[in-house]
């Protein structure tokens, strides 16, 4: 199938490219920059919501998943960037929604007007509070945003928002949800997409009598991917993909991927399954610190979780969810050198590789002020955290001053630094040893080397001997990929050279004459002998 071994493309639809002025990514600015795509060299392109939304969530809060906001454009425009993509070899994918709607939807609308018992009431989750009078939640549960997972109605009783309390969880035993599901992905699929972004994919079954946290839980809880935590991955959950994938398999060469946040390798399988999701995202190589032993765990426990099941392992270093990884690799020259290293490993290992627009031109975090932060997380944790605005930042395109070419307007909706014009698309495109320049070449062999056979479901790789703070691995086609994570050089294996993140030394030793050696934070790929 086409999407074993593709590299897709994830574009945060509102910082993308702006073709209307207002500031705001839309889906015209998406197809004016559709060639760079192209010319980078991915396979397909993952879009974020567009969808009709009052955006307490920048769209994940989903009003009407069948309709385009005015915000990003119309279907017109939508079907033009389809046509567009498919023109340039693109694929094109995009987001479902499943686990919960905006609470302006017009089933949340009707729900809220409607008596407690209603059967308007039903497609969601609603309960009666505990204690006198029905004045605490049904449950300890906490909101992946902050603050409670529940928000109480007038009338006394409350619905359950593992979110923000503008985005009620839906009841998926109640068969109108699935069956509303089923249409969404029709409309889209009938329209021509080419697969679907499922978002918290192990989310939507939820526990018989939604149980309380227990105090330990409930103190330890620090991600959606905790073991203990009841709030997701419920077997139930299985039933809404075999039904998912029964829609897909009535149309050829669609694809779907799991937003599955899952510390437990055999569970993590589980959506993987013949009848279930053909991928699921992989996030332990994000979720990585900069250390040689923790990214070669992160790699052999990726591989393992999909032993077996004849999809192929999903990679990701960054997305609009998690700060960037030239920040989390220590930010400046040594979180560039660091990403650019990372890149090769990503783009080397077997399998499916997604890339977080911007991540091709090493954009790190940017530390909003204050007053700019619009993240839900930024009010709901009483301002505690800062959220993922940092992360969001429109692209830069060209120019020496933001909103450098995103916007025919003068300002973005989340504001770009100054000091970026180095980091353009357009300055870094003139630049042979840009990072951009470096994914193109990458990209450019991944597509071509000896038939990407390494990239099938069942390809393996072996580990090499190298020094404690480096990792290597040769694939089955040939290919050698080396990373250095420490703090002195180290002797690159027999082979010829293809790529390297950063300029290479020579050594200096009798022994080693004519040899090349790998500095710290950067990696090569070879041809092995």
């Amino acid at each position: 199938m086409w999407w074993t071994g593709a590299v897709f493309y994830e574009v945060y639809v509102r910082s993308f490219a702006d073709h209307d002025g207002n500031g705001i990514g839309d889906l015209r600015g998406i197809t004016d920059r559709l060639p760079y795509l192209a010319e980078l060299g991915v396979d397909a392109v993952w879009l974020t919501p567009f969808y009709r939304s009052p955006m307490a969530d920048h769209g994940y809060d989903v009003a009407d998943p069948r309709a385009v906001d005015p915000l990003f454009g119309d279907l017109a425009a939508f079907d033009a960037l389809l046509a567009r993509a498919h023109g340039l070899g693109l694929r094109v994918t995009v987001d479902l929604v499943p686990n919960h709607t905006s609470d302006q939807h017009e089933w949340f609308r009707a729900a809220r007007g409607a008596e407690p018992g209603d059967p308007e009431r039903s497609r969601y989750i609603f309960r009666g509070g505990r204690g006198p009078d029905g004045v605490e939640p049904p449950n300890n549960w906490p909101s992946v945003f902050g603050g409670p997972a529940w928000t109480r109605l007038p009338d006394g009783q409350w619905y359950l928002h593992l979110f923000a309390s503008e985005q009620p969880d839906l009841n998926w035993s109640h068969p109108e949800v699935a069956a509303d599901l089923d249409t969404t992905m029709r409309f889209w699929l009938d329209r021509g997409v080419d697969g679907f972004r499922i978002d918290v994919a192990h989310g939507m079954a939820k526990p018989a009598g939604l149980p309380d946290l227990s105090p330990d839980a409930l103190h330890g809880l620090h991600s959606m991917s905790d073991s203990n935590d009841p709030r997701f991955d419920n077997d139930g959950v299985h039933e809404v993909h075999r039904g998912v994938r029964r829609t897909l398999d009535a149309y050829p060469e669609v694809m779907a991927v799991g937003e599955i946040w899952v510390g437990d390798d055999e569970r993590v399988a589980r959506y993987v399954r013949p009848d279930e999701l053909h991928l699921a995202f992989n996030f332990r190589l994000l979720e990585s610190p900069w250390n040689a032993e923790e990214l070669r765990t992160a790699v052999d426990r990726s591989l393992r979780s999909i032993a077996g099941t004849g999809t192929p392992a999903c990679w990701v270093l960054s997305n609009h969810d998690r700060p960037r990884h030239v920040t989390r690799y220590g930010g400046g020259k040594v979180g560039l050198c660091r990403a650019r290293a990372a890149a090769l490993l990503q783009l080397a290992l077997p399998g499916v590789a997604y890339v977080y627009n911007g991540d091709e031109l090493g954009l790190p975090d940017v530390d909003l002020p204050d007053e700019a932060l619009q993240d839900p997380i930024w009010e709901r944790s009483g301002h505690r955290e800062r959220g993922r605005d940092g992360s969001r930042v429109p692209l830069p395109w060209a120019g020496d001053e933001p909103p450098y070419d995103f916007s025919p307007g003068a300002s973005s909706w989340l504001p770009a630094p100054e000091g970026w014009a180095g980091l353009t698309a357009a300055a870094q495109g003139d630049d042979p040893c840009s990072i951009l320049n470096l994914y193109r070449h990458a990209l450019r062999i991944r597509r071509t080397w000896r038939g990407r056979s390494a990239m099938a479901p069942e390809a393996s790789l072996t580990w090499l001997e190298l020094p404690r703070d480096a990792l290597g691995f040769v694939r089955e086609d040939g290919l050698v990929c080396v990373l250095n994570a420490g703090t002195e050089p180290i002797v690159l294996p027999p082979g010829d050279l293809l790529l390297a993140s950063g300029p290479l030394t020579s050594l200096t030793t009798s022994a080693d004459s004519g040899g090349l050696a790998l500095p710290p934070d950067t990696a090569a790929w070879l041809a092995s002998t």
